[in-house]
């Protein structure tokens, strides 16, 4: 299905809401594809960072006109994938279930847990143009530890407020929780609160990707008795605010990536995927 990878570094950039401006690319080409499962959520915009090679999918189209349920995540994942990426950097935002988690906060999770319904969760289905068998694909640490490491230093040295770890509740949407729904999800020990992170981090995962997501808090979800329970307006207002530093971010964080040396970690990850695979 994929070809080996060749170790130069690549990296995916999947635009969340908000934040799918293709102008932080330098040298930009729009690029129409098709994959096996399917249309991605608009062209791919090719250019570059730094001199570093990137892919940006706004992952809801380019007028935020997809839901979360019917984002294409295979047909998004595989694009990348078949342009050559080694690496995944999603931008998201998110909602609060911690006080310390506070708007405009940039937070790099560490784990997830599913709580959608609706979405198909892996490359192995079976169908034709699928790859063979079936993937039990690990998800113990779902984000490259590496990236988020890196991620984490440059938010150190940006000055930037921000979490080096947290646990993302992943809804079905595209409705907001319920009061009941949000306490339960903060007793589970959920931190963050989106729609989108899940099937996106297992099927990078599936493809042999070091994946990252730079999460904005942009709200407490609505388990606060003392605040106004979130809005699409709320959100936005947030996320205007303080979009500069996620891009200030991504501009710093592009090149530092690509300085790194990345041959054994792609092959663990690789490895990974293929000693998961069960054969008919």
């Amino acid at each position: 299905m994929w070809e080996s990878v060749d170790y130069k570094v690549v990296i995916g950039i999947i635009g969340g809401t908000g934040m799918d401006d293709p102008d932080i690319l330098e040298e930009r080409q729009e690029k129409h594809v098709s994959t096996p499962y399917g249309e991605p959520s608009d062209a791919l915009v090719l250019g570059k960072i730094a001199g570093v090679e990137c892919v940006l999918v706004p992952r809801h189209g380019r007028k935020h006109t997809v839901l979360p349920t019917d984002i294409n995540y295979r047909a998004n994942i595989d694009a990348l994938k078949q342009e050559g990426c080694t690496h995944v950097v999603v931008t998201t935002a998110c909602g609060s279930l911690r006080e310390q988690y506070k708007p405009g906060d940039l937070v790099f999770p560490d784990q997830f847990i599913d709580r959608t319904t609706k979405r198909i969760s892996t490359f192995y289905d079976g169908k034709e143009g699928s790859p063979a068998g079936i993937c039990h694909i690990p998800m113990h640490d779902p984000y490259c530890s590496h990236t988020r490491k890196i991620l984490i230093e440059v938010a150190k040295e940006l000055k930037l407020s921000h979490h080096s770890s947290g646990t993302n509740v992943v809804i079905e949407g595209p409705r907001f929780s319920s009061k009941a729904e949000s306490k339960m999800f903060q007793m589970w020990g959920g931190d963050i609160i989106n729609m989108t992170a899940v099937p996106e981090v297992v099927l990078a995962n599936e493809a042999g990707l070091c994946y990252a997501a730079i999460a904005m808090v942009t709200d407490y979800d609505c388990w606060r008795d003392d605040h106004e329970p979130v809005s699409v307006e709320s959100v936005m207002a947030i996320f205007k605010s303080n979009v500069a530093h996620v891009k200030k971010l991504l501009l710093t964080v592009i090149p530092r990536i690509a300085s790194k040396e990345w041959a054994d970690i792609t092959k663990e990850r690789q490895a990974a995927v293929t000693s998961n695979i069960m054969q008919h």
